[in-house]
């Protein structure tokens, strides 16, 4: 839907910057106030800001979309009043800061009214306040939390994220608990401290001169006490409960200040103040535009962002854990959820950052995707022709998978897109998916050979063409990125792989009520265009390359005994495993079923000693990601271990042949390298100083390699384990890892 008359109730600082905003984004709307401040109704009409002025029947009774930019605690009146003078199909919004007295509000109302509510809260403001501070920049670059409730319709939501998307805003999700629990941290306690430090000191240091004592500080630390203190009276009693206790939990930390400066303890306050400067320097970097690069080489994300993890040897592994969810499913089912027809609701999303940054892409591309929350999704899917124009480059951070995908989705849009990720990422040839589909007809730029940013152009000709295409490589990247652009091709397109890979792009379109052709050959697939996809709910099972790091923990470490829970161990995924068999270990897989068309099953891992295996081509796509993993298996193994046709191993996050070889010869592990291969001589790994390179699966082998060492291993630039593994060191020391994570501090 696309209003042509807006009412917003209320002109203050939100209010009537949204009046500016909409005017300046369409002269041609037609906008109504309602407002009990004359002045400031007046100044709105005589700066042509709004069209008309009334009651809120008068005004909001013809309106498509009403925006109510009242006070917090006027808001569940006005939806009362609202229910009685709407048109049926008129959308509401807001713009309050507290949302769950909001949910309480309707949810007393009926639901026909209900579903066209969509609660919205704009992170945009002022320390100034009422029209007179308004301006129609205030949204542009800004994010905008909407937090729909469950049975709110989705194209009330899509029409609520279309009108912040024309003035500027980035558009999240996320529930009405949650935002008010965030919030009450992040802009209710900051402000209620303020009003209290600029009171105190009045009340301790009375005189008319003790504020030419103030420093910087004082007046950089107090600068929201100039807010308006009705309003956030208001707003702290709305969220009296989640600003309750998180003031609670700032006074218990507080008491323990008081105790370290009760004792001189120099140490507890310097620990704690270093970690509140790290978190500052962290939030600088991530704030504003998410889609913003921050790249791993830019100095001042290395001095504030590195990691190194720190193993002393000996322990065991043992115990049940449950691994975050697979990130390649994890990429894949918010690309199909938000090409989906319906809502797609999500459990057990990885919330790493390669996963979140694919979020990202698909919220700028104007899908409305709430969460993540504790693993779950909810995704408002806009349909394959759904998708709108970027308003800037999609950062892809570190993910290849994401890179390749969506780039088969872009390929078959009518706008222009750009593709960028990382250092690492920027280093990794894209050939393999440019080429074909270029063939189907797609417009694609990049870097002197074929590296990124991609550059779709968007409006082929004739729009894409289906083709058959024999992939000269077996890569799941690659044909998941020709089968999404077959949705968007005319006729079909048919891919045959050399042999087997990943197939979860097959398992979930066919979930989506996609319908593939198998080809008369083995391993061939083929997708006819024009399809529609359905939403659907998926569990996504455990990552089995996750996985694999405590697998070979307790396959290498005397005394070990794990059991990986609701692991996903699809036939085309379990490469780790069956190598690892081979190499003499016991892994069981126990409660095999089904979840979400993906099989899942609890694996056990015992200690048993290992020995040397030849691994061939045949074997290397069914365990590519897990080969860090699997060659610190054979590093105690015994005998030899030789690894052939593994050349992609070098175009991974790092040159995995080479960056492995490096840290065994650290570890004085023999081993030989070869342009497609490496051959490792198991032995009694001893210790020292290993550079991951930036690449997660690196840092995580080592960091299971110290078990077995003869003395500590420290390994470093670990930072870019949060891209596929968050919470890996905590779950590694709760299983019995000693491992200690470092930040670098300046």
């Amino acid at each position: 839907m696309k209003p042509s008359r807006i009412a917003i109730i209320g002109l203050g600082l939100i209010g009537g910057s949204l009046a500016r905003a909409l005017k300046r984004a369409d002269a041609g709307l037609r906008i109504g106030a309602v407002d009990l401040d004359e002045k400031a109704v007046q100044s709105a009409l005589g700066e042509q800001a709004i069209d008309a002025a009334g009651g809120l029947s008068e005004v909001c009774s013809g309106a498509n979309l009403v925006i109510i930019a009242a006070p917090p605690l006027a808001a569940p009146a006005i939806l009362r009043e609202l229910e009685k003078c709407t048109a049926p199909d008129a959308v509401i919004t807001d713009v309050a800061s507290v949302k769950g007295h909001l949910a309480e509000a309707l949810a007393a109302l009926p639901a026909g009214f209900r579903s066209r509510v969509v609660p919205g809260h704009p992170l945009a403001g002022s320390e100034q306040s009422g029209f007179q501070a308004s301006k129609a920049d205030l949204f542009l670059d800004r994010n905008v939390v909407l937090t729909p409730l469950d049975d709110t319709d989705s194209a009330a939501i899509a029409a609520v994220h279309d009108m912040w998307r024309k003035l500027g805003a980035n558009v999240l999700a996320m529930s009405a608990a949650r935002h008010d629990r965030i919030l009450a941290l992040t802009s209710h306690l900051p402000h209620l401290l303020a009003f209290a430090v600029a009171d105190l000191l009045t009340r301790r240091e009375a005189g008319p001169d003790v504020n030419r004592y103030a420093a910087s500080g004082f007046a950089d630390f107090t600068r929201l006490a100039a807010s308006d203190p009705d309003l956030w009276a208001d707003i702290l009693s709305a969220n009296s409960s989640a600003a309750g206790e998180a003031l609670d939990a700032l006074a218990d930390d507080l008491k323990q200040m008081r105790r370290a400066l009760a004792k001189n303890d120099r140490a507890a306050l310097d620990k704690r103040l270093r970690r509140g400067r790290l978190a500052r320097e962290r939030f600088n970097l991530a704030r504003g535009d998410e889609l913003k690069p921050h790249s791993r080489s830019d100095p001042g994300f290395q001095k504030s962002s590195q990691k190194n993890f720190l193993v002393q040897p000996g322990g065991s592994i043992k115990g049940r854990i449950r691994v975050p969810g697979d990130k390649s499913i994890s990429h894949r089912v918010v690309i199909l959820g938000s090409l989906a027809e319906g809502v797609t609701n999500v459990s057990g999303f990885l919330e790493g950052e390669d996963a979140l940054n694919t979020l990202a892409a698909f919220r700028e591309l104007g899908v409305t995707i709430a969460g993540p929350e504790n693993g779950c999704l909810r995704i408002y899917g806009v349909g394959v022709k759904g998708l709108l124009a970027p308003r800037k480059p999609l950062y892809m951070g570190n993910a290849g998978t994401a890179m390749r995908l969506l780039a088969g989705v872009l390929a078959g849009q009518e706008f222009a897109s750009e593709l960028h990720g990382d250092e690492s990422l920027s280093a990794r040839p894209m050939n393999r998916i440019i080429e074909p589909l270029s063939a189907m007809g797609a417009r694609i730029g990049a870097e002197s050979g074929g590296l990124p940013p991609l550059r779709l152009n968007g409006g082929a000709a004739d729009g894409l063409r289906g083709i058959d295409y024999d992939m000269p490589v077996a890569s799941a990247q690659v044909k998941s990125c020709l089968l999404l652009a077959g949705l968007y091709a005319d006729g079909v397109t048919t891919v045959r792989e050399p042999g087997p890979c990943r197939d979860h792009t097959e398992r979930m379109l066919r979930g989506f009520g996609v319908r593939l052709e198998a080809g008369p050959e083995k391993g061939s697939i083929g997708i006819r265009g024009g399809q529609a996809l359905t939403a659907a709910s998926i569990d996504i099972p455990g990552d089995v390359s996750s996985a694999a790091f405590f697998m070979v923990a307790a396959a290498i470490t005397p005394g070990s005994a794990v059991t990986l829970e609701h692991v996903g161990v699809n036939p085309t995924r379990t490469g780790v495993i069956d190598i690892l068999r081979q190499m003499g270990a016991d892994i069981r897989l126990r409660n095999e079923r089904q979840s979400g068309g993906e099989p899942v099953a609890d694996i056990e891992v015992r200690y048993r000693p290992l020995h040397g295996v030849d691994i061939d081509g045949e074997q290397i796509a069914l365990a590519i990601d897990e080969f860090p993993a699997l060659l610190i298996a054979a590093a105690c193994a015994d005998g030899e271990t030789r690894v052939r046709g593994a050349g992609e191993l070098r175009v991974k996050e790092s040159d995995r042949i080479d960056a492995m070889a490096r840290g065994l010869s650290v570890l004085g592990i023999e081993n030989e390298t070869w342009p497609d291969g490496i051959r490792v001589v198991g032995g009694e790994p001893g210790g020292g100083v290993i550079d991951s390179h930036g690449d997660h699966r690196i840092a995580m082998a080592f960091a299971v390699a110290g078990l077995r060492c003869r003395a500590a291993v420290t390994i470093r630039n670990c930072a870019n384990v949060a891209t596929s593994f968050p919470g890996f060191a905590t779950l590694a020391r709760k299983a019995g890892l000693d491992i200690a994570e470092s930040d670098l501090i300046p």
